[in-house]
């Protein structure tokens, strides 16, 4: 990412990457999200322990050295040992950089998983262009057998169009003697969580997949990626609000975060931008060119040409064009601010 911001925590959407994934976790039964880190674990751990929500029941587990996914597995398994869990309860991996993941997705993956009875479900996409990806090698009954990774693939491997995501259900009781048999005969001289499949394929269990869009599952490496991911979940989001009563004179030119709320029989004109914890209530105007973060706006207000961090419009108030409403800033219910107003708290 070419940052000092641990990657985990770069924002699509107001949102950090990492708490994109553990809310694609919403529609199944938690009984904890184990975060594990690494590079920046303090602020990672300090921003996802303020963030995520109590649903998530989350802990943390720390890599002290990155030897690969399989050994991050293990450290991630530390963190659930003394639990009161069944032994053949379905443990979930999922990176931290896969923020268009949809919790219709990762429930399917685990109904998927348990209705087969499978020792690991691997969720997996195909590509027109693999590269970079590992590939999964089924055999002639289109079980799957083993994940090579591209690195270590034959040329016959690399024409394999169905790769892996890095995203897996495992059953609990299984996974850790099977990451205790993997090694670091490989190209990067890592565990390779990618093995477990091997192992477990070649002493009789059965290893399922779940093919996914490779949209939604698309991890993000750079920021080149990163604003691919933007431009997506905002689509996603600007259809969400427009089925639920807002109406949009141009979705294009509509920016609203994930955390943003917003009433029925709202109108929002170009070059609008909802951050943080903005609320927006029913029938309000708001635009052109008009930037809140943070900011509540009471019903059927209207906010034209203005600029509000942390500042609280009521019901009934016509704001702008042209005004600044700083952080503590009130603007009463039913009050017009005119032209170039400049509001403080």
């Amino acid at each position: 990412m070419r940052s000092e911001r641990p990657k985990p925590l770069h924002l699509i959407c107001g949102r950090s990457m990492v708490m994109h994934v553990i809310h694609s976790l919403a529609e199944i039964d938690l009984a904890a999200t184990v975060v594990v880190v690494g590079h920046g674990a303090d602020r990672v751990t300090r921003k996802v322990r303020d963030d995520a929500p109590a649903w998530a029941h989350v802990r943390f587990t720390t890599q002290h050295e990155q030897r690969g996914t399989g050994d991050a597995t293990m450290v991630g398994l530390s963190g659930l040992a003394g639990d009161d869990l069944d032994d053949t309860s379905t443990v979930l991996l999922l990176p931290g950089d896969t923020p268009l993941l949809h919790g219709e997705t990762v429930a399917a993956l685990v109904t998927e998983h348990e209705k087969a009875g499978n020792a690991a479900t691997v969720l997996t996409s195909v590509l027109d262009d693999a590269t970079g990806y590992g590939r999964i090698v089924r055999d002639k009954y289109k079980r799957v057998q083993r994940i090579i990774e591209h690195r270590d693939a034959r040329a016959d491997e690399l024409g394999i169009r169905e790769v892996n995501t890095g995203i897996y259900a495992f059953r609990r009781d299984l996974l850790a003697p099977a990451l205790r048999q993997i090694g670091t005969n490989n190209s990067q001289g890592e565990y390779y969580l990618t093995d477990v499949v091997a192992v477990l394929a070649s002493t009789g269990h059965h290893v399922g997949a779940l093919v996914a869009s490779a949209t939604e599952t698309a991890g993000v490496n750079d920021r080149l990626q990163l604003a691919a991911a933007e431009r997506e979940l905002r689509a996603r989001i600007n259809r969400r609000w427009l089925l639920d009563g807002v109406t949009m004179l141009d979705p294009s030119q509509a920016f609203i975060d994930a955390t943003v709320t917003i009433g029925r029989d709202v109108t929002l004109f170009p070059g609008v931008i909802l951050q943080g914890d903005t609320v927006i209530g029913d029938r309000c105007e708001i635009g052109p060119d008009t930037r809140l973060v943070d900011t509540t706006v009471g019903s059927g207000s209207t906010v034209s040409v203005t600029t509000a961090t942390g500042a609280s419009v009521g019901s009934d108030a016509t704001v702008g064009p042209y005004a600044h409403l700083a952080a503590g800033t009130r603007v009463a219910d039913g009050r017009t601010t005119g032209p170039f107003y400049t509001g403080t708290p």
